[in-house]
């Protein structure tokens, strides 16, 4: 079926779609390369719509205006060669240092964050270098472009595609080809809203598949063919929703047409007069699953026939420890990145260890953490005794391990407070005050049941996904006293997996510096009452709201009413 025109009411689009209708936003690519790079950010800005079609190149404005950029770089499934690992650390090291005094307290300059759809960012980049950078990118595969944008952006996957044991099948080639089929095509480059794909044939979930627009996890048709059932219409920010499932089984050889078909129905149905309400979710909302099938049948140049059987089992949290492949004497190290940032020449080392130890590969996971693999069992002590590995450990603390932060107000124009370097003060405290001192090397970096996943976003997008963290906190204002200082919201209780559920924001624009003592009393509390391996999410949902409410705020309400 062809594309059907989306501009049928041009009076009635908002801003953005005027602009992106005036010039195709894929576009600005020949524009930076031809223009901006020479004339400076200056001539940006003379050109109506054009900050917002540079996140079509991979790039947004820095909050500190003028020549400060960010660059996000795409890549399908979480999956790095060595070289590229090695290019991407050698890029941040060259170009992403700014101005005297820009350095993070922390993180001082130079370095890489990993985000939660294996994706890569850079910092305080000068439009002048972007067209160097792509160049050397490009060297090694790489690219930026739709890694933001109204169009497809990163394809998740599982990081450990072909090497997990339990896996139903290896589905990193179909993500690479959905990748591969949106990257630069014009006709679904310019979607309503950012268009988010999870490919997995993990039976974890660990790719999140009912948080995205589309997810396609593992089915068996009662043929016995594996394949996917296709979920549509999830996501998060302010009209947090899991996704649909709609009765479609796809065949690995149809998932790049059945997510084209998506995508089409997306473009022509979707809201392009509110951008507030332009999310799929949105319309899968206002047609219901089986309407959204009907017209997706309509767009379909495959059959779609009804779901398989479902083989996701459970959410795994991370890949965080050492955990056997199924292929014999290997081993995949997960590594922790506490709130996702290293800097570049530790991104280099990181290449040299997959290199040295393991099959030559860096896999990104969702919670902002890396994963070597295929290491034989007979270097694995001499790759755990490297001094890196002190830095990113794969037998972190229990709060380290399971934190999650996004950019914050250091660069996000959006964000009300700052997140990464607090985040990390947090788990560091929570560990020192909380952490087991067992020896977590004993059992593949600890036990799931006692990481506590704590997700910190600067504002209500959800970037670091708060509401399916155990705790989850969003950038907010408080007054105190005669001023106004940084706060946040603090909910409880989010889980994916066979008992999926979002938080619920128990307290409301708590200053931060009351947060760590009000964690240490929330987690004590819930180490006195949880029952045998229960997560804290669990133990949440099942005590009285204003029970936590009253141990963040520092009363003294109890359960029952006892003392």
């Amino acid at each position: 079926m062809p594309f059907v025109d989306p501009y049928r009411t041009i009076g009635r689009l908002n801003q953005v779609e005027r602009w992106k209708l005036e010039r195709h936003p894929l576009d600005v690519i020949d524009a930076i390369v031809d223009r901006y790079a020479n004339e400076g950010p200056a001539a940006i800005a003379t050109v109506p719509g054009e900050v917002e079609r540079l996140k079509w190149a991979g790039i947004y404005p820095q909050r500190q205006g003028g020549d400060a950029f960010m660059l996000r770089v795409k890549v399908p499934g979480g999956f790095l060669t060595a070289a590229q690992a090695r290019e991407l650390g050698r890029v941040a090291d060259a170009f992403a240092e700014g101005p005297p005094g820009s350095e993070s307290r922390v993180f001082g300059s130079r370095y890489v964050d990993l985000t939660t759809r294996q994706s890569v960012q850079l910092h305080w980049l000068r439009i002048e270098d972007v067209p160097r950078i792509w160049r050397r990118l490009a060297s090694v595969g790489l690219t930026t472009v739709q890694a933001c944008g109204d169009s497809a952006r990163n394809v998740l996957c599982c990081p450990l595609s072909g090497l997990d044991a339990s896996e139903a099948f290896d589905a990193l080639p179909v993500a690479r080809a959905v990748s591969d089929f949106f990257t630069g095509e014009r006709e679904y480059a310019n979607l309503p809203r950012k268009f988010k794909i999870s490919v997995t044939g993990c039976v974890e979930d660990c790719a999140r598949a009912e948080l995205n627009d589309v997810g396609l996890w593992p089915a068996r048709a009662d043929d016995g063919t594996l394949g996917f059932n296709l979920l549509v219409g999830g996501g998060l920010s302010d009209g947090e929703r899991m996704a649909s499932d709609v009765d479609v089984f796809v065949r690995p050889d149809q998932a790049v047409e059945v997510t084209r078909a998506v995508a089409q129905l997306f473009g022509e149905l979707g809201n392009r007069e509110h951008r507030g309400l332009a999310r799929l979710r949105y319309l899968v909302e206002e047609l219901g699953p089986e309407r959204f099938r009907a017209e997706l049948v309509a767009r379909s140049n495959v059959p779609l026939v009804p779901a398989g059987e479902e083989l996701t089992r459970r959410h795994r949290g991370d890949h965080v420890g050492v955990h056997p492949q199924k292929q014999p004497g290997l081993s995949a190290v997960g590594c922790s990145v506490t709130v996702g940032r290293l800097h570049g020449t530790d991104l280099v080392e990181v290449a040299r260890l997959a290199e040295t130890y393991g099959d030559g590969t860096v896999r990104l996971a969702t919670d902002q953490n890396f994963v070597l693999t295929g290491v034989p069992e007979e270097r694995l002590d001499d790759l755990l005794a490297e001094e890196l590995l002190a830095n990113y450990s794969p037998f972190p603390g229990p709060f380290s391990r399971g934190v999650v932060a996004c950019t914050g107000n250091e660069f996000c124009r959006f964000a009300v407070v700052e997140t990464k370097e607090r985040a990390l003060r947090w788990a560091r405290l929570l560990d020192a005050e909380l952490g087991d001192a067992q020896d977590r090397r004993s059992s593949s970096g600890g036990s799931e049941a006692d990481v506590v996943r704590m997700h910190f976003s600067g504002c209500s997008a959800s970037c670091a996904q708060p509401q399916v963290a155990d705790i989850g906190f969003r950038g907010a204002v408080a007054h105190v006293g005669e001023r106004l200082t940084e706060a946040v919201d603090i909910g409880l209780g989010g889980s994916l997996g066979a008992d999926p559920a979002f938080i619920d924001w128990v307290a409301g624009a708590r200053p931060v510096d009351d947060v760590p003592a009000a964690l240490v009393r929330l987690v004590r509390r819930y180490r006195d009452e949880r029952r045998d391996g229960e997560p804290l999410a669990s133990w949440a949902r099942r005590t009285p709201g204003g029970v936590l409410r009253d141990l963040i705020e520092g009363g003294t309400q109890t359960a029952g009413g006892l003392p």
